[in-house]
């Protein structure tokens, strides 16, 4: 679990360390993002984890087939 500043909200710094981790290829393109385990690993509840999720949607970072889950998307 990470320790969260206390003036930002979680979903913005979960999004902060996701699009890092995919920006310097801790997760690769195609990789599934588990809700679970990152529910976990943060210790937030699925709607924190939800805000931060769509964030990266909105940036093209992931995408997500209904279903079958989120996925790292390829980088340009």
């Amino acid at each position: 679990m990470i320790e969260f500043e206390p003036d930002r909200f979680r979903w913005e710094q979960i999004t902060d360390t996701l699009r890092q981790r995919i920006t310097d290829g801790t997760y690769p393109p195609k990789h599934l993002l588990s809700e679970v385990q990152l529910m976990q690993e943060f210790g937030v509840a699925r709607g924190t984890l939800r805000k931060a999720m769509q964030r990266l949607r909105d940036e093209k970072l992931i995408y997500t087939i209904p279903n079958l889950g989120s996925f790292v998307g390829q980088r340009t």
